[in-house]
């Protein structure tokens, strides 16, 4: 049997100043965009909100999307939205133990070097979104 598919939502919440909002993980020393797993029967866009919530406190509408990547050694894709804070209150989550802005060249050296990529692109621009094969992970 095919291993499952796995998809996910990840959300590019900038500020004023370019920077972008990071989680820093509770179960990994790892810093990422907030988002994660779309749940069955739920759309991307619904996925990134619920996501955002559930890591950062935040209510946040979507933008548009900014990138779509297949990762072939994951069976997994992955959806990069923009979106902008809309209510809620930042606050640290079960799945968060801090959240900071960065701007993507300055930020910790244990952040995913993909979510960096991913931010910068989003950052761009607003053209059409990029759709990307990756073969390879990164930390």
């Amino acid at each position: 049997m095919k291993p499952s598919f796995t998809l996910g939502a990840f959300a590019v919440i900038a500020d004023s100043e370019g920077r972008v909002l990071m989680c820093h993980r509770r179960d990994r020393d790892l810093w990422n965009l907030p988002g994660g797993v779309i749940e069955k029967g739920e759309l991307p866009t619904e996925a990134v909100v619920r996501e955002a919530r559930e890591e950062t406190g935040l209510e946040v509408a979507v933008e548009r999307l900014a990138g779509v990547y297949a990762k072939s050694y994951r069976n997994e894709m992955v959806f990069v939205f923009t979106a902008r804070i809309v209510g809620g209150e930042l606050r640290l989550t079960e799945e968060a133990d801090a959240l900071a802005y960065f701007h993507p060249d300055g930020a910790p050296g244990n952040t995913i070097a993909k979510h960096l990529e991913r931010a910068k692109e989003a950052l761009s621009g607003g053209g059409p979104p990029v759709f990307r094969l990756e073969t390879t992970a990164s930390g």
